[in-house]
C-alpha cells in the first residue's frame, strides 16, 4: 500500500509518498480501506516537529472508509461496515489500522467524504460550543477564522445555541461564506483592527473568544473580553503564543483562559459516540452544512499542506487515496 510519511521534520516537501507493507489488525483492532482522509493543522504541527513523533511517521488523524478485516475480540464493527474516526495517527494512506472502539458507524445518507470532513472539525466545534465554554442564548462570542473548516461549522452551532456571533476572515469571499453560515458581524482582519471594531459594537465585551490563530490574535482576543470572560485558545495557525504572565488576566478583568484539545473531550467511548453522533446526524439531516470543495490525490499531500498554511482555502481539505 501507499502512504505519506515524514522522514524528518520540515516544510511541505518533507511529505514523502512511500510503499509500505499492508498492516494487519491486532487484537481489538480493525483494518480499514480508506476512501477519504482529512487534512488538518495538527498534521502540519507534526510535520514541522512542533508535536514530536517517532520517525518515520505516517501523517493524518482523520478518515472514513470500509472495514476489510478485524482482529480478535472485536465486537463493535465487522467487515463491510462504513466507519469514520479521528485522533488516531496514520490516515494519509490507502489502508490503516485503528482501535475498533474508536470507530463510529457512518449513518445512512452521509458519504465517506462528508464523514471524513466532519469528524475532527465537527467534533472540535461541538466540544468548544457545548463543553469548553458552553454557549448560552444571547451570549456574544468571537470565532476567529470563520471561513475555515472548523469556523463554518462552529458558526452554525453557535447560532443554533442562540449566540450573537462575531468572526474574522481575510477577504470578501470568505466574508460571504461566514455570513451564509450565520455570522452576525464579519470583520476583515486584513483591512481593519478587529479589536477596535468589536469594542465599538460591543462596549461591555464578549463572553468568549475562540481563537485558533494564536500568535497574531492572542493579545487582542484578550482585549475584547468582558470581565470574567473566557479565551479558548485551540490552535496556532499563525504560530505559538509566546510565554504569558498570568497576572495579566487579573488586570484585564479576572479572565479565564484554556488550551483544550479534542482527545480530552472524546476520551471515553460514550463521549465519542455522543459527539460523533451529534455531528454526523446533523450532517445527515442537513442541520449542519459542510463545504467539501478541496480534494487532492494522496500523492499531492504537500500541495494540500501549502494551501492550508497559506489560508487560501475555505471549508474542508481532503486527501483521496
Amino acid at each position: 500500500m501507499q502512504a505519506i510519511q515524514i522522514l524528518a521534520p520540515g516544510g511541505p516537501d518533507a511529505l514523502v509518498l512511500r510503499d509500505l507493507p499492508t498492516p494487519a489488525p491486532g487484537p481489538g483492532e480493525a483494518l480499514v480501506r480508506l476512501e477519504a482522509s482529512g487534512v488538518n493543522f495538527i498534521d502540519v504541527y507534526f510535520r514541522e516537529g512542533r508535536y514530536p513523533a517517532k520517525l518515520p511517521y505516517t501523517l493524518g488523524q482523520e478518515a472514513a472508509g470500509t472495514v476489510v478485516a478485524i482482529g480478535d475480540n472485536v465486537t463493535t464493527v465487522k467487515a463491510g461496515d462504513r466507519v469514520a474516526w479521528c485522533s488516531i495517527p496514520g490516515t494519509y494512506a490507502q489502508l490503516a489500522v485503528a482501535p475498533a472502539d474508536r470507530l463510529v458507524i457512518i449513518p445512512d445518507g452521509v458519504s465517506f467524504q462528508q464523514a471524513a470532513g466532519a469528524m475532527l472539525q465537527g467534533m472540535t466545534a461541538h466540544y468548544l460550543a457545548y463543553s469548553t465554554y458552553p454557549i448560552r442564548r444571547d451570549d456574544e462570542v468571537l470565532i476567529h477564522a470563520g471561513a475555515g473548516g472548523v469556523g463554518l461549522l462552529f458558526i452554525q452551532m453557535a447560532k443554533l445555541l442562540g449566540a450573537r456571533v462575531y468572526t474574522t476572515v481575510s477577504n470578501d469571499e470568505k466574508a460571504d461564506l461566514a455570513r451564509a453560515a450565520g455570522a452576525d458581524e464579519v470583520i476583515l482582519y486584513t483591512k481593519e483592527d478587529f479589536a477596535a471594531k468589536i469594542k465599538k459594537m460591543c462596549s461591555a465585551g464578549l463572553h468568549a473568544v475562540y481563537d485558533s490563530v494564536g500568535k497574531s490574535t492572542f493579545d487582542k482576543s484578550l482585549e475584547v473580553l468582558r470581565p470574567r470572560g473566557t479565551l479558548v485558545l485551540f490552535g496556532a495557525s499563525s504560530g505559538p503564543v509566546p510565554p504569558f504572565d498570568l497576572i495579566r488576566l487579573s488586570g484585564l478583568g479576572s479572565l479565564y483562559i484554556t488550551r483544550p484539545t479534542l482527545k480530552d473531550y472524546i476520551a471515553s467511548r460514550a463521549e465519542l459516540e455522543l459527539r460523533a453522533g451529534a455531528v454526523l446526524n446533523a450532517v445527515a439531516d442537513g442541520t449542519l452544512k459542510l463545504r467539501l470543495e478541496h480534494t487532492y490525490p494522496l500523492a499531492d499531500a504537500a500541495h494540500a499542506h501549502r494551501d492550508l498554511e497559506a489560508r487560501i482555502t475555505t471549508g474542508k481539505l481532503l486527501l483521496i487515496p
